[in-house]
């Protein structure tokens, strides 16, 4: 995780500052911020800079970052590291509402109401991104709501820990769904 240090904002522009545990970054590199993909256009030891555009700032709350604000953050994948998990992108598809959080036993569930673009292509035990994190879809209890369950050692690395109904959160959709789905509408089904 980071921590937002400065936020630039403008009609035009949106720039942000975010305190990092990474001493190593590179100007042009790929950082996935609560699951965007960001340039790094500055850094410093344990500091980075990133823009959003105008259509990553259409899809995303970015918009709404404050000073102090924490976000999940993720290096990009390089050739021949493992992979462990689902495929995340780093390529938000939506913003989604969280509508409810419950504690049960070991496990937090939360419900997250989705577009239904991003509904049609979940599936139970299927894959889902929420703030650039890769989690497992537990059900799908409603129509457009999508059900996870936390563990607790996402609880206390991410930033999902401190959802509550209402709060916002990203959205990527399973990549393999959206696959499926675009070829089957090239074929007309």
């Amino acid at each position: 995780m980071g921590q937002v240090a400065a936020v630039q904002r403008t009609a035009e522009r949106l720039a942000f500052t975010i305190e990092a545990p990474y001493d190593d970054l590179v100007q042009g590199e790929s950082i996935a911020v609560s699951g965007a993909c960001l340039t790094v256009v500055d850094r410093g030891n344990h500091w980075f800079k990133v823009e959003a555009i105008v259509t990553t700032r259409g899809r995303t709350w970015f918009g709404d970052l404050q000073v102090g604000d924490a976000v999940n953050l993720e290096r990009s994948l390089r050739v021949g590291d493992r992979l462990g998990g689902h495929f995340v992108q780093g390529h938000v598809d939506a913003v989604g509402t969280v509508q409810r959080v419950e504690r049960e036993a070991d496990a937090v569930l939360i419900d997250v109401e989705v577009p239904r673009e991003i509904a049609e292509l979940t599936v139970p035990h299927g894959s889902i991104a929420f703030d650039g994190v890769s989690l497992t879809v537990n059900a799908t209890p409603e129509p457009n709501v999508v059900q996870v369950a936390l563990i607790p050692y996402t609880l206390e690395h991410t930033t999902l820990g401190t959802l509550e109904p209402g709060s916002p959160v990203h959205i990527e959709g399973d990549m393999i769904g959206k696959f499926v789905r675009e070829l089957l509408r090239e074929r007309g089904n």
